[in-house]
């Protein structure tokens, strides 16, 4: 049904193409660069679309976004100004000549604001139909160049050490192409060469060539065109990965420097954009004490600017933050059928025994045992499956989220109306928001930060090990007995793994698949990428110390890389935090010794002077709802609180879970300060 429906609706999609074709034809050049740019984004971007049909759908699709709000146009334009809604009387001050012509300018006056509210919104929907399906293949083919350029020094390292272990320019190249778990769009280059060659009848010389132009990531490219001289002139392959592989994790460093330069800059801007809805609410407040009240404005900005200018900032952040490409995850199916058969094995799927189910009756008691014996390893140690799936304490703590608001409020112990809520404004939120910070972002935090604590323990002596690694592997000792070797002579939680990892290949499991079997139980992308080079390379030798050197200088290039991106994303977070904790300050200070005050002085003017400012003094003061105003400011600072959280978490990990502990922390300062003052 599935496959049917996706044939309607690309058929849908090619109908409409061929019926714009003919617009397309009159308005663009075929020729034209525009049509070219395009066609090249396509490719980039491995999309399979002809640039004629692909633009002829964007302009079908801009023609009925633009159609409908043409319509939508019309109708608002008709209730605003031919119902009187919006004033038409004088509209630019321009005199009439004669009165011929002024009651001709009344007669069109309306319909044509009609008709024009009309053709403007169709003009916006028509662009941004267009525009929209224009830049998709912008979109793509640069979120490909981003993580081909990420991963690039990695693969390069990879190739090297298949080259190595003796591997010919043929078999590092579909290598490299059945390598898309660990290295992604990378890894899909080089399977269009592979399949250039296969399917097309193509000399891979060629299809090198061929792969270096339509690539999105010009380092590539170059990579590319420069292996392709090597190839060319019988040159020395492993000579000229190693160069290159050099050369590539130097331009990696750069790269990263340059990110987190731009990142510093960014974390300067933050400073003024946060601060900015503080000096608004500031000068709304002095407004409001001259007696020009404010409130929808005062509303606007605590509850509008303060969301918009956080989401937007974090918006602007994740163009720049760089995360690590890849879930970590590699194939199981690398590993032969059992690893894939108990790969994802729990209580919805048990594994080996799920295929031989229906065959004989003993394995339906096999099925029912295993499934008790999972269902009780669960009960028995709840934390470490929250611990390995941080995501699902949502399902245990959203709805007793819900269940504690949801009583407050039956019981009436939460306030159920807005004059409710400005009578006490901390109380009502620390119901309606402080609980479910704590039941539900308190527990995934925990879980998360111990997640994470428990992966990265295994990359923190990666580098050492596959040093000592090389080292065992080069005194004779196979790759099996440097493992071995490796986990006695080291501490910590690897040399754990490594022995484990040893006495599952003693009891008869492939190497291989333990390496893989390894490697998902932490997925970290960065020690996929080891495993997967070191797994491949003992299939042609077990003596692979050249190789194993290779990867340990991958590991201490990202460690370096790493290590720097730790010293300033710390410096970021220390700046949010501070910027946040000075607009906590100023809005306290603010009410203490601002507010009250000045509602004292106006209320002892209301009782003693009441007659002298009627008479003509300023009401200065009268204006100020002290208690919205404490709500208003309370609110600001929460939501100040949770958007920096999650602000400081993302620059610090490119993660909005690493952002969760930093929303909890944040707003218990405010709700401390607000409950003393």
């Amino acid at each position: 049904m599935s496959h049917g429906t996706a044939t309607g609706t690309r058929r849908s999609g090619d109908a409409l193409a061929d019926a714009f074709y003919p617009v397309f034809d009159y308005l663009f050049d075929a020729e034209g660069d525009f049509v070219a740019d395009v066609e090249r984004k396509l490719a980039e971007a491995r999309m399979a679309d002809t640039v004629e049909l692909y633009l002829s759908r964007g302009l079908a699709i801009g023609a009925i976004l633009g159609g409908v709000l043409w319509v939508l146009g019309t109708l608002v334009g008709y209730a605003l100004f031919a119902t009187g809604v919006v004033g038409v009387d004088v509209l630019i001050g321009v005199p009439v000549p004669n009165d011929a012509a002024l009651a001709l300018v009344e007669t069109l006056k309306v319909p044509a604001l009609v008709a024009g509210s009309g053709l403007v919104f169709g003009a916006i929907g028509m662009g941004a139909g267009f525009g929209t399906i224009a830049a998709i293949p912008y979109y793509r083919a640069g979120e490909r160049e981003r993580e081909i350029n990420m991963l690039l020094p990695d693969a390069v390292s990879f190739m090297y050490a298949l080259s190595v272990g003796g591997l010919n320019q043929l078999e590092i190249l579909e290598a490299m192409a059945k390598a898309d778990d660990t290295y992604g769009e990378v890894a899909r280059e080089f399977q269009s060469i592979v399949q250039e060659t296969e399917y097309f009848d193509t000399d891979y010389r060629t299809a090198i060539r061929k792969r270096s132009l339509e690539t999105p990531s010009d380092e590539f490219g170059q990579f590319l065109t420069d292996m392709l001289s090597i190839v060319n002139s019988g040159g020395d392959m492993s000579a000229f990965l190693d160069d290159k592989k050099d050369k590539h994790m130097r331009t990696a460093k750069q790269e990263q420097e340059m990110t987190l330069e731009t990142l510093e800059l960014f974390g300067e801007m933050y400073m003024t954009l946060s601060l900015f809805p503080l000096l608004l609410i500031i000068i709304l407040v002095i407004m409001s004490m001259l007696g020009q009240a404010q409130e929808r404005l005062l509303y606007a900005t605590v509850y509008g600017l303060i969301p918009l200018t956080g989401v937007g900032f974090l918006v602007l952040v994740s163009t720049v933050k760089q995360d690590d490409p890849g879930d970590g995850y590699l194939d199981p199916e690398a590993g032969g059928d059992r690893l894939a058969a108990r790969t994802g094995a729990g209580l919805l799927h048990l594994g080996l025994i799920e295929r031989y189910v229906g065959e004989f009756s003993v394995f339906d008691r096999i099925k029912s045992r295993e499934g008790t014996h999972e269902t009780v390893s669960l009960l028995k140690r709840p934390h470490v499956f929250f611990r390995d799936r941080p995501l699902f304490t949502l399902g245990l703590t959203v709805p007793a989220a819900l269940v504690l608001v949801g009583n407050a409020v039956w019981s009436g112990a939460a306030p159920r109306t807005v004059d409710g809520m400005i009578e006490n404004p901390v109380w009502g939120t620390f119901v309606y928001v402080y609980v479910p910070i704590y039941v539900i972002f308190l527990p995934l935090a925990v879980f998360h930060s111990w997640n994470l604590r428990s992966r990265r323990a295994i990359v923190t002596k990666l580098s050492d090990s596959l040093r000592k690694l090389s080292s065992a592997n080069d005194t004779g000792l196979t790759l099996l007995e440097s493992i071995r070797t490796v986990a006695d002579t080291s501490s910590g939680k690897l040399a754990e793994e490594f022995d484990v990892l040893h006495a599952k290949v003693e009891y008869g499991m492939g190497l291989r698949p333990a390496l893989i079997e390894f490697n998902n139980r932490y997925h970290v992308p960065r020690l996929a990428r080891t495993v997967k080079l070191v797994s491949k390379s003992q299939e042609a030798s077990s003596q692979i110390s050249a190789v194993l050197s290779t990867a340990a200088q991958a590991s201490e290039n990202q460690d370096d890389i790493d290590r720097e991106r730790r010293s300033r994303a710390r410096m970021q977070v220390v700046i949010i935090v501070m910027t946040y904790l000075t607009l906590l300050a100023v809005m306290a200070i603010l009410k203490v010794k601002f507010l009250d005050v000045m509602t004292g002085l106006s209320g002892q003017a209301a009782t003693s002077g009441g007659e002298a400012v009627g008479s003509g003094g300023m009401d200065f003061g009268g204006g100020v709802d002290s208690t919205l105003l404490s709500m208003l400011f309370f609110h600001a600072v929460t939501l100040q609180a949770i958007l920096s959280g999650f602000i400081a978490g993302y620059i610090r990990d490119a993660s909005l879970l690493s952002g969760v502990k930093f929303a909890v922390a944040l707003p218990t300062v405010a709700l401390v300060v607000f409950s003393f003052i």
